[in-house]
């Protein structure tokens, strides 16, 4: 099974109060969106992905042409109204991706591992869910929680939603995965999250520091 990917970047990322759009934020000395599309784009269970773009973000579109990816633009009506939008245009049926901009340390292969955890689950929508202690001990924000079986997540933003399903009024079969794993640990929303979790993948991956 293979499905595409839709890598929603089109957020004025208002809670950084950033001199650049929140997708080209630099990560250790490499935008935050290069990270996300090199991950998608590693994945071997990821047909094609598009950026989702809205006005508030011409620069992360300049930089989708300089990189060769397709891109949508929306009409930033919300994350939800952005991603309905972005399946119509696309025209894209049946399982779809979705995964924020400001993931740097997710990879291919976790992606694979999620998209074969929606083959066998048997839903029409597989969410991603972070334990909000997870993120506390960390000393990383907590920007945005959903209700999981009576337990309460962080938001990881990675999602597989069937594309024709939420056209449709109604509720959606859900299946989740809760994790603490670094790969949807790291989202930054803030720049201490962004200071905490450059040191964390600076250890990961063993690099230096930035000069």
């Amino acid at each position: 099974m293979k499905v595409p990917a839709l890598i929603m970047a089109g957020g004025k990322g208002k809670r950084m109060g950033l001199p650049v759009e929140k997708p080209l934020l630099p990560f250790l000395d490499k935008p935050l969106l290069d990270w996300v599309a090199e991950a998608v784009a590693s994945a071997e269970k990821v047909s094609e992905f598009y950026v989702v773009t809205s006005e508030n973000t011409p620069e992360t579109e300049k930089r989708c042409k300089s990189k060769g990816w397709k891109f949508l633009r929306t009409d930033a009506k919300g994350y939800h109204s952005d991603l309905k939008q972005a399946v119509r245009d696309a025209e894209l049926a049946g399982a779809v991706l979705t995964i924020p901009a400001d993931l740097p340390a997710v990879t291919g292969s976790f992606l694979d591992k999620v998209i074969g955890e929606f083959e066998v689950c048997g839903k029409d929508f597989l969410a991603v869910f972070v334990p909000i202690e997870k993120r506390e001990e960390l000393g990383l924000s907590i920007s945005s929680t959903d209700e999981y079986k009576g337990v309460w997540h962080a938001v990881s933003g990675v999602n597989i939603v069937n594309g024709e399903k939420i056209q449709e009024e109604g509720k959606i079969e859900t299946s989740a995965i809760i994790t603490g794993e670094t790969e949807v640990l790291l989202n930054i929303n803030t720049l201490k999250d962004l200071e905490i979790s450059e040191k964390i993948m600076q250890k990961r991956v063993g690099i230096g520091p930035p000069l």
